[in-house]
């Protein structure tokens, strides 16, 4: 019997961070040009091409949809050249196409790699997420409890006034109710548009200004979120969250079946894990694509949960 290949994640990580630019530098010229379609498109299609360049035995298990959805980078579709590790792949290769589209902050194109079996097989459904960043003791704040105590308990633990606390919730109807609780506190709401990974590494990134992030969004992108906060440093939690029948079959198709669990940043991603994210349009935790006669410049995130490191590179490709 052969033994499996290790997974080397420092050897592995530099090709990831080329994936994630080849994305990014593939859809800048479609920033600001209000094809969102197009814009996702040019970027899965780079970032398969890449994919396909590693040593690796690669299934995306985070992906673009269904099979019958997405005619690339679909879950269940396998990547690499078929030597190397077996690993499990979560991406998104545009986070954020309308903020593409309409040129506008924190657009990204995100990928994550780990061994086989070390990531969520989560269902295209929406997921009630809690995330804060580093240095607090584990269940400072909970799901169970309400956006108010929520900011309450980690004003507490951080030893400030609920004045001081920032917390970053996606800009949706659904919202109203949790946003207002929040700022009856005294606190402040930094709302986004789109993009809620970007929204959770924004607890761990120094300088953000974000204490918290709640709400709820795509269960995918939550895994995607886990796995960034895996390497920074953090706290998450997720529930999945069903509106129909329909939604629980996806959750049984993909192997889930406790519906009511509450999953930590450990149950989303179990193992050690790599995790790379590139600027499409600038934001606060990387550039975006910048052009100058002859050359793109791309800004990459790079980060590796076994060593805690976060690397920042800068690519200026000539074009």
């Amino acid at each position: 019997m052969t033994n499996p290949i290790e997974f080397h994640d420092r050897s592995l990580s530099l090709g990831l961070a080329r994936v994630s630019e080849a994305a990014a530098l593939a859809s800048a010229k479609l920033i600001g040009r209000g094809d969102e379609k197009a814009a996702d498109q040019a970027a899965v299609n780079a970032m398969r091409e890449q994919l396909n360049k590693l040593d690796i035995q690669g299934v995306v298990v985070i992906g673009e949809g269904e099979r019958d959805e997405a005619p690339m980078l679909y879950i269940g579709e396998e990547v690499g050249r078929g030597s190397g590790p077996a690993v499990d792949i979560a991406l998104d290769p545009l986070e954020g196409t309308t903020l593409t589209a309409k040129d506008m902050p924190n657009a990204l194109t995100v990928i994550a790699m780990g061994p086989r079996g070390s990531m969520l097989h989560a269902p295209d459904v929406y997921m009630d997420k809690l995330a804060i960043g580093p240095g607090y003791r584990e269940g400072v704040v909970t799901m169970d409890m309400s956006p108010s105590e929520r900011v309450n308990a980690l004003a507490s633990a951080k030893g400030c006034s609920t004045e001081d606390i920032t917390v970053c919730v996606l800009d949706r109807p659904r919202h109203e109710e949790t946003i207002s609780e929040i700022r009856g506190t005294g606190a402040a709401v930094r709302l986004i548009t789109d993009g809620d990974v970007a929204g959770v590494i924004h607890c761990a990134e120094p300088g953000t200004g974000i204490d918290m992030y709640m709400g709820s969004g795509g269960a995918p992108e939550g895994v995607l979120a886990a796995a960034a906060l895996k390497c920074m440093g953090g706290q998450m939690y997720g529930k999945l969250l069903f509106r129909n029948d329909d939604e629980r079959g996806r959750a049984s198709k993909a192997g889930i079946t406790n519906f009511d669990r509450v999953y930590t940043r450990d149950d989303l991603v179990t193992s050690d894990v790599i995790f790379a994210a590139t600027g499409v349009t600038d934001g606060s935790i990387v550039s975006g694509i910048k052009r100058e006669v002859g050359y793109l410049t791309a800004e990459t995130i790079l980060m590796r949960s076994k060593t805690g490191s976060v690397r920042r590179m800068t690519y200026r490709n000539p074009v």
